[in-house]
This record gives structure tokens, sequence and C-alpha cells, in this order.
């Protein structure tokens, strides 16, 4: 079963819609498709084919305005994002703020694979504490599951859609299990430089975990650990893995990747589901509203046919939300009636609430050390080969540091491909120079420049939240959301220390800091959703009055809806969630099959 017309759903039934084609929407169609059942994705962007769109290869100097960042494409011409990004025309929301500290950019992905096109592919493990914060210092929320429950399917998902990295034995920081990883590639220069001299403050700092294939896939081993008793599903698996090659260390993740080395929902999952024909995609289908039966149960969903305007319907005996967190908040809030005239699975009136983001900041540097090197090839993985988990638990845990939770620290720098403005700004350096100085000067300070940037943990609080704005409607005619958001003095705190650690880290390479080093949080923290981040809304938890989903991310008010974006987490670790959401994801579409096996799902 292939792409499909959007008047081919009359009349059907599925087994379960599952609405985004992200990483919560294909490893959720994967799942379901690998073990039998009939699922129809519903996607509000365009059909997208990376193998056949990607410019694999080509150079900055090629693309228009050399690929300098613009509104319709703030991360440069070649970036995969099509129709998308924090702004997308026809489709506002609402700000209640413009402030940096009271802001919230919404990032959407119009397009099949969602935000999988274009993300870091950076995939964390959640450790044991990230489950249960509030055990550990009184705040936030506990998740109503453990690492335990999850490991298992962080195990699969790594082997699946291959995750590079290392076991270090860290705190908090969970090793995989033998088989799991592929081996990480080579340090840069600089990578050794930051980490020999990050170690002497004691900050540790070892191999990055990133879904890019160092190596090719293990095709013959890999699948029946992945579905054990499903030879179908394995030779389909093999399949899949097979048609991917290892990463060339030619184009930058961000443009997608024609030979399927990253981590693409497009690339990854939805070709051997595909392949299995339980599987029906329909694009430019914007899904508003979830409907009901008589009993109350979720029969199916609305949706606008963006190409023609017409409004449909899909029905299906199980309904599945991937769109992402806050459109799936959108979504449910959108969908009243008079069993639930404040919106659908909200009696607890927690959808839309506690939003989170995850917490960021930056500081750059020059070093000395790194001038003049010698030529030599340093595009590697694109994104970061090393990175610096949380460190200072014990010290936080004894109340020493000022706020609560922690974060990581991603770092860059090397002679990568030279981007637009590559040798602008030098005058910080130089104090202004031209004709055959400035080209001595470019060459002098190519590959000698750093960044560091930190990822932290945000606690969920009730100031920040999402709700349907009573006036502004986008051009389908459907409600938007209007954004509410707050940090605490617990992120900015985390974020000043950021500031200082990072200078610390270029002092000691004998580097300079580039501009003034914040020591006021509140101005170094950058705004909600810029990270694109975002989770909550829809949280899981174990008492119905104080969450939407219960532990399987099933709707405490309707029994055949489910969420397996980042809607659910109750918490957001200093790791990005993507691994996660895509465990979880799995997790949730398995417990969906035994539901459905046992015909609890009618």
């Amino acid at each position: 079963m292939p792409f499909i017309a959007p008047k081919a759903v009359d009349g059907e039934t599925y087994d379960v819609i599952v609405v985004g084609s992200g990483a919560a929407g294909g490893q959720t169609a994967y799942t379901l498709t690998m073990d039998g059942a009939r699922v129809l994705m519903l996607e509000a962007g365009r059909r997208y084919d990376p193998t056949l769109e990607t410019p694999m290869f080509l150079t900055p100097d090629q693309a228009p305005l050399r690929g300098a960042s613009t509104s319709d494409k703030p991360f440069g011409f070649y970036d995969a994002t099509v129709d998308g990004g924090w702004e997308v025309p026809g489709e506002p929301y609402v700000q209640t703020r413009s402030d940096a500290a009271g802001r919230f950019d919404w990032w959407r992905a119009r397009m099949l694979g969602g935000r999988t096109n274009h993300w870091g592919r950076i995939s964390l493990r959640n450790g044991p504490y990230d489950f249960k914060p509030r055990l550990r210092d009184g705040l936030g929320f506990d998740w109503p599951i453990s690492y335990e429950e999850m490991a298992p399917y962080y195990d699969k998902v790594e082997m699946l859609i291959g995750v590079y990295g290392a076991n270090d034995g860290l705190e908090n920081t969970p090793d995989s299990p033998p088989g799991c990883l592929l081996p990480p590639p080579k340090p840069l220069v600089s990578d050794l430089l930051i980490a020999q001299r990050a170690r002497k403050l004691g900050i540790p700092v070892i191999a990055g975990h990133r879904a890019v294939l160092t190596q090719p896939l293990d095709w013959k081993n890999v699948p029946a650990k992945l579905h054990p008793g499903n030879p179908g599903a394995q030779r389909l698996v093999a399949d899949a893995m097979r048609s991917r090659a290892a990463c060339l260390w030619a184009t930058p993740c961000g443009q997608g990747c024609a030979v399927r080395a990253n981590y693409q929902s497009v690339t990854v999952h939805l070709p051997p589901a595909l392949e299995s024909g339980k599987l029906d995609i329909l694009t430019d289908a914007m899904v508003y509203e979830i409907t009901l039966d008589k009993a109350g149960r979720a029969s199916g969903v609305n949706f606008v046919d963006k190409r023609s305007g017409r409004h449909r319907h899909a029905a299906a005996r199980v309904v599945v939300l991937a769109a992402s967190s806050c459109e799936s908040v959108r979504i449910l809030l959108n969908s009243k009636s008079s069993l639930f005239p404040q919106g659908l699975a909200n009696s607890s009136g927690k959808v839309g609430k506690y939003l989170m983001d995850t917490v960021g900041s930056g500081v750059s540097g020059q070093v000395p050390l790194l001038e003049n090197l010698p030529p030599h090839n340093e595009d590697g993985a694109d994104g970061g080969h090393m990175y610096t988990p949380w460190w200072l638990y014990q010290e936080q845990r004894a109340a020493g540091l000022g706020f609560a939770r922690g974060y990581h620290i991603e770092f860059g720098g090397g002679r990568r491909m030279p981007q637009f403005g590559a040798s602008g700004g030098l005058e910080w350096l130089t104090g202004g120079t031209y004709g055959q100085k400035f080209k001595e000067d470019m060459r002098r300070y190519y590959g000698s420049f750093v960044y560091f940037s930190g990822r932290g943990e945000m606690i969920p609080n009730e100031g920040s939240y999402c709700e349907i704005d009573p006036v502004v409607k986008d051009k389908w005619g459907i409600p938007v959301v209007r954004f509410h958001w707050e940090w605490s003095e617990h992120e900015t705190r985390q974020a000043a220390h950021m500031q200082r650690t990072f200078a610390d880290i270029i002092e000691a390479m004998g580097g300079r800091v580039r501009g003034q080093i914040e020591t006021d949080g509140a101005n170094a923290i950058h705004p909600g959703g810029s990270i694109i981040h975002e989770v909550g809304g829809t949280i899981m938890g174990a008492d119905a009055k104080t969450s939407v989903t219960n532990k399987w991310c099933q709707t405490w008010d309707v029994d055949n809806l489910f969420i397996t974006d980042g809607g659910p987490f109750p918490s957001n670790a200093d790791k990005n969630p993507t691994l996660t959401i895509m465990a979880n994801a799995w997790r949730v579409s398995d417990h969906i099959l035994t539901r459905m096996r046992r015909k609890e799902i009618s």
C-alpha cells in the first residue's frame, strides 16, 4: 500500500491512524506495520524523498546567497526543511510576550519525516535519575516508568537507526549493551585540545552519540534481535538496512542524505513499513479534530486536504497522535464536544500545561594554538564527534550550585568546509585589515575558532503552557495556539553557569572569549522554543487528576487514543529528546499491538 489520494480513505477503516511522520510517527508506524497492523499515516506537509532531493556534494558557493540564512530557510538554502520553520505562511501562532525571557518560538516542519530531516541527530539515553527527578530533589514530576522499563527499547532503536558512540561508565549516562552502538568517528584536532584542557578542570569529554552510520549496519544479525519470531519483519528490515551506506563525510546531515547514512524517518522507518503493504501515507493532510463514536471512543480524525481545501474524515480503531507536542495539544483542544467541552482528553485540565524546552546558552572563542595548522580535511560526521555529559551530580545534590538540574556541552571547531561569512567579523582580532594582509589573516585564523553550547534541563512550571487563541485562525480556518512562557531561576542560573564554564575551558586552551560573558542568566538564556526540543503539554502520570495519559501514553479519558510524541514527557532531561521519543513510541506501539491481539480494542 503506497502514497494515496485523499478520496482513498473514504469508506475505509484502518487498525490505526498515526498523525505525524517524524521520529514518533515514523517509529509508531514502523512498529505497528512490522507486526501486521494496517496503518494510515497523515502528514500535514508535502511528500519528500531525500534520496532524490538532497544536494549531495554541493558546496556553499553553489547555493543562492552562498547558502546564507533567510526567513524561508533559517538554517541555510541547502537545509532539508521545506515549507517549515519558525514561521509558516498562512499558519500563525500567538505569543503573549515578545521579549527573549518570555517568548516561545515554535518550530514546525511541514514535510514528510518532520523534524528528523534537519535535526542534529544527537542520540542520548535518559539515565535513571532522569526518569525520577522529583524523587531526587522534590521538584517537577517523576515518570510513571523507570529507566529499566525503557532500556530494552533504547537498545532496539539504536540498533535499528544506527547510533555511533562509546560506553564510558559515567554517572547517569547509561552504557549500551554490546552490539547496540557503532564506532565513533575520530576526534578533530580541536576536540583533542578541548578534551585535554577540559579534563584538567575536572570536566569529562567523551565520544558523542549521533544517529549517523560510521560503518554499514549488521543486517545479518540485528533484524532477528529486533523482531524475534517474525521472519517477515526480519526480511523487510534486513533489506532496508542493506540499502543504507556508511557516511561519506561529504554532505552536512541537515541537507538530508541520499545514501541514507544518517537517520531520517523517511529513509529508515518508512521504507520497510511501506514494503510491508500495511502502510498508507497521505501527505498535505492537516488533521484538526479527533472524532468520537456514541460511546465516547475515538472513531477517527477530520482533516483538511490542503491541495483542494476540502474537509475529509478518516476512520480507525485506534488513533495515535505523533504530530509534535504543541500540534497534538492543538488537535486535542480543538476537538470539543458535549462530552469534552474543554477539549478532548482534558478532564484533568492539563492539556497544554507544563510545556518545556531545553535550556540553551553559548560562548565562542579563538585559540592561538590552532592557528596556521597544515591544510587537512576535517569535514567528518558534520555534527560533534565528542561532547561533555553533565558531571556535577554530587555537587548539585549537596546544594552547592544554586540550581537543581544539569546540562551537557556540545562543542565544535576544526577546519570544515568554509561557509558563507567564514572570514567575516575578524576585526575583534585584527583591528581591521584589507588586501594582502586580510588574505593572510584569513589563512591564519581559519580553523582556530571554537564554540560551546549548553543543553540543559528545564523544570516544568505552571507559567509555561499553550492554549487555543479565541480569535486567530490559520488559513484553513483552524484555531491556532497561543503560548505563555517563563523560565525559573533554576534555568537562568544554569545558563549563567554555562557561560562561566565555557569561558573557563576557552581560557584553559590559551584562547580568548569573543564578546562578554553574561553573568546574568536571564540575558544568557536562549528564548523558549529556540532549541526545538519542546516536550510536555500532554504529560503522563499515575493519577488521572494530574496528568493527561497513563504510563502507556494512553489518554485517561479515551482508551483508544494514544500520544507518542514528546507531549507525554513529564520532564525534559538535559539529553536531547529524540532517542527517548522513539524508544517510548516503540514501547507504546508494542502495548497497542498487545491490546489489539487480546481484542481489547474493537
